[in-house]
């Protein structure tokens, strides 16, 4: 069967081959802990819960606006821009099924075929996925951990250029849980203005901080609401991954723009998702306080243990639920180590490089899992490290 060019570029996630295999091992009896897939282990927070068995009860379940019902739009306005910092109206606002269709449509809209894209690496896999079935450039930056794993400055101010269309941030970033200091944003800022150019903000983990931080968005840097599109929605905060329900923040012209591009495509997002949304973002937080509580004492005790772990170094990490490991000293490659974990300890974990090339040397673990299970993953994988 002869497919399309096009889709030649697109990349499976390595988080889905991974588990596919651990599963294959379950089915043979062998115990896995799951420490590859990155989504809360929490029921999705109960009011939401609640709201969308309700709005199905209730007949909400038939089609809505492309981008989205308006009151949830509004709330969408007015609780990110509260949190950021900004003036956000309704019609900046679009609502898809997931963050990551707005990723997808908002590339679609703003890069042509030979613009260059700047993206970190180690990154989210789908934004080095969709440059390449675009038919774009990429251009990769490095994450180095001497630099907290945060853009290398230097590198960025040499690659970004004219020929630049968009930059892509992940702050707090996937895989290695790292937030881009305020200066590094200020310098991004600067060079976006400067090169006229758009920013992808990828803020999908910004309520997943810890040590008391505060999330800082590009967007309200001089000059950059009116170039940035934020991304954002409610997988990681509100535990509702299988909801799939994300939205985008950005200049009305383009909001209008992925009102037609989703009109193309998914039509709408399902209405009884939309009102469960509603619930999570405009009823209490208590969940989602207690939930980022609990990841900040898996993080503590994941780092610990790892650090433990002869030959294995972890730095902690300040947002997301992602550890990014140094395994360097061992020899091996990331994706030897990881199938060795998985096949000798039973722990499943992802190499670096499924993150980018810059990934290698590294793993990236999960401890979006029980405090008990993340205390056993490490004890097997201590013993199966001891024999390399």
């Amino acid at each position: 069967m002869r497919l399309a060019k096009r889709v030649e570029g697109l990349k499976a996630e390595g988080a889905y081959q991974v588990l596919t295999r651990a599963k294959a091992l379950e089915r043979e009896g062998r115990e896995i802990i799951h420490l590859e897939i990155g989504q809360p282990d929490f029921d999705t927070v109960p009011i939401a819960a609640l709201a969308g068995v309700r709005a199905i009860t209730t007949g909400l379940t038939r089609y809505n606006p492309p981008s989205g019902i308006p009151v949830l739009r509004a709330a969408i306005a007015e609780d990110a821009g509260a949190r950021r910092g900004l003036r956000i109206n309704r019609e900046q606002v679009v609502v898809a099924p997931g963050a990551k269709p707005i990723i997808f449509f908002a590339m679609l809209a703003l890069v042509e075929p030979g613009d260059e894209v700047i993206y970190p690496n180690p990154g989210f896999p789908t934004y080095e996925s969709v440059i390449g079935f675009l038919g774009a450039v990429p251009v990769p930056i490095s994450l180095p951990e001497e630099h907290g794993f945060s853009f290398d400055m230097e590198v960025f101010s040499k690659r970004v250029s004219a020929r630049a269309k968009l930059i892509i941030l992940n702050s707090p970033g996937n895989p290695t849980g790292s937030i881009i200091p305020r200066a590094d944003l200020g310098r991004i800022a600067e060079a976006a203005v400067e090169h006229d150019c758009w920013v992808l903000s990828d803020e999908i983990y910004s309520r997943m901080l810890y040590d008391e931080r505060k999330h800082i968005s590009i967007a309200t840097f001089p000059g950059m609401q009116q170039r940035t599109v934020i991304v954002d929605g409610f997988s990681k905060t509100y535990a509702m991954t299988g909801w799939r329900l994300g939205y985008g923040i950005m200049p009305v012209d383009l909001a209008q723009a992925m009102d037609r591009l989703l009109t193309n495509s998914v039509g709408c997002t399902a209405t009884f998702t939309q009102h469960a949304g509603l619930e999570a973002i405009t009823g209490r937080q208590d969940d989602v306080d207690g939930m980022v509580t609990e990841f900040e004492r898996r993080r503590n005790e994941i780092v610990d243990g790892l650090n433990a772990i002869p030959n294995v170094t972890c730095q902690k990490p300040e947002g997301a639920f992602y550890v990014f490991p140094n395994i360097k000293a061992f020899g091996k490659t990331s994706e030897e180590i990881a199938s060795y974990l998985l096949d000798v300890a039973g722990v499943a974990v992802l190499p670096g490089t499924a993150f980018g090339s810059y990934g290698e040397g590294y793993l990236r673990l999960s401890y979006a899992n029980s405090l008990e299970n993340i205390e056993r993953a490490l004890d097997w994988m201590a013993e199966a490290l001891s024999h390399l």
